[in-house]
């Protein structure tokens, strides 16, 4: 019995050890530490933890901002904006101690998440080896942020900000340093860039709270994870109460009288997974805001593959909940810049990544945002195309235009505007349709037609200045087009600048019977 209450004991300073913290000297969460990149331009919020209503003062440069922390020890400041990009700097946060963070940049700084193919290292992207080596980029500053799911938010990430170089670089995200690195050198400034992504996971355990919040169409997936935590809740009761009956047994106990374990738990939290509802936000996301930041990139769906435009809401929460969660001053729509999927052989119907694409491409209408368009970009048996390279490229091409006013830059490929029946033609307009060409000189490919019939059949394409005309035999009244709507489709449709247009359809029919190759 003596060891059983050891036990029992154990357990309890453990539970209040895990929801009590005492924080005794000011602390700095992971990513404000040294070698950190500031985002110039915008309020800098520096936050962290101290003694309850320890004064917290913050330096860097010519300001400084001081406040008390509150009853918990979380303090926080926002340091007035940096117009100038440079560097090195030295800030300090002094409380009952003294934190020196040094060897600090001001420039741009970008996050880039998703699941695998934002995951894919420098190291086995195309010429990772050559990659690696010529990695010598001082004011370039990684952050990697470890796989760790969690059930409820997280304060904290095991990480550390790294000079860019050959002894770091291998293990970042490859679309994101390349992206950083066209930025880098377009632009002449510090670029801070943060890898927070794994390979395999949905979109929804990467979505806060508040982006489920902010979708109605998103109802459903919020109302499963409620019903998710309030079982867990009844689960903690259940725990609790088998808890005060051991206690009272063991009260209750004659001596040398026999009892039973503790009972095992608690039970373990429902969303402290990679795969389940936030699970993901908790554990690698909400340590990060709110740092400032310029933009994120976004690569992912390929999990979600089936969803067709369900996976535009879940899209639209989690850029909600991000720009909800980070709520930047001078930055609050920040730009969200995506890859949308290349083909690949998946299994099942061939037609459901084209719904993936109609759904990433329909997320354009959110303010700030840019897809890279990836169809001429792939490896038609293996999901990781290792062309990463051109992957940051293009979606360099977005933020270089759109977020820091380079002018005359074409950013994006050909993107369907509308169709105009004509006789037996189908007249397609585009959007960034500049030039169009062929890229590989040949006929155009992977068009189709179809007439009230809802039969798709194989189309031919012609270029007519900035437009593409399309007709079929056998077709004679033409009522919906579809181009690219096909998991292996590598069309050559491009604009002058090279960049291929985007899949899509003019109808909305779920019975249609699709062209196939």
């Amino acid at each position: 019995m003596k060891n059983e209450r050891s036990r029992l004991m154990v357990a309890i300073v453990a539970l209040l050890m895990s929801s009590s913290v005492s924080w005794a000297d000011v602390q700095l969460p992971e990513i404000i530490s040294n070698n950190m990149v500031l985002q110039k331009d915008i309020p800098l919020p520096i936050w962290g933890w101290a003694a309850a209503n320890e004064e917290v003062t913050v330096t860097l440069g010519d300001a400084s901002q001081s406040t008390k922390a509150d009853a918990s020890g979380k303090w926080k400041v926002v340091l007035p904006a940096i117009k100038t990009a440079g560097g090195p700097f030295e800030m300090t946060v002094k409380g009952k101690n003294e934190i020196k963070v040094t060897n600090i940049l001001i420039g741009e700084v970008w996050a880039g998440s998703g699941q695998s193919n934002m995951q894919w290292p420098v190291s086995a992207s195309l010429n990772g080896v050559q990659e690696i080596a010529n990695a010598k980029f001082p004011k370039i500053r990684l952050f990697i942020v470890p796989l760790v799911p969690a059930g409820t938010p997280s304060e904290h990430v095991n990480a550390r900000w790294v000079e860019c170089s050959p002894e770091t670089v291998a293990g970042s995200s490859a679309v994101l340093y390349f992206f950083g690195r066209e930025i880098h050198q377009k632009l002449d400034v510090p670029v801070g860039l943060i890898t927070t992504a794994w390979g395999g996971t949905r979109i929804q355990p990467w979505i806060p709270p508040v982006g489920y919040t902010a979708i109605p169409e998103l109802a459903a997936e919020k109302n499963d994870m409620v019903n998710m935590v309030n079982a867990y809740a009844d689960q903690l009761a259940n725990f609790s109460n088998s808890i005060k009956a051991y206690t009272k047994q063991i009260s209750e106990a004659k001596p040398g009288e026999a009892v039973p374990p503790v009972p095992q738990g608690p039970p373990g939290h429902p969303l402290n997974s990679n795969y389940q509802y936030t699970g993901l936000y908790n554990g690698m996301i909400h340590a990060l805001a709110p740092f400032g930041i310029r933009g994120f990139l976004w690569y992912q769906g390929e999990s979600n593959n089936g969803q067709g435009m369900q996976y535009y809401h879940l899209k639209r929460g989690l850029i909600e909940g991000w720009r909800s969660v980070w709520n930047q001053e001078g930055n609050r729509d920040f730009p969200f810049l995506f890859a949308q999927l290349a083909p690949f052989k998946y299994d099942g119907d061939p037609t459901r990544l084209a719904g993936i694409w109609e759904a990433q491409t329909a997320t354009l209408a959110v303010k700030n945002t840019g897809m890279a368009v990836l169809t001429d970009i792939t490896t038609l048996n293996d999901i990781h195309p290792p062309n990463k390279q051109e992957v940051g490229r293009r979606l360099s091409l977005w933020a270089l235009a759109n977020t820091y006013g380079q002018q005359n830059l074409e950013f994006s490929g050909p993107l369907y505007k509308s169709v105009k029946i004509d006789g037996n033609k189908a007249i397609v307009t585009f959007t960034h349709a500049a030039g169009l060409k062929s890229q590989d000189g040949k006929e155009l490919s992977w068009w189709s037609i179809a007439g009230d019939d809802k039969k798709f059949v194989k189309a031919t394409a012609k270029i007519e200045g900035e437009t593409v005309v399309v007709t079929a035999d056998g077709v004679t009244k033409p009522v919906a087009v579809r181009f690219g709507w096909h998991q292996l489709a590598e069309p050559n449709l491009a604009n002058g600048a090279g960049l291929p247009a985007s899949p899509f359809r003019t109808d909305t029919w779920i019975d249609a019977q699709n062209w196939n190759p």
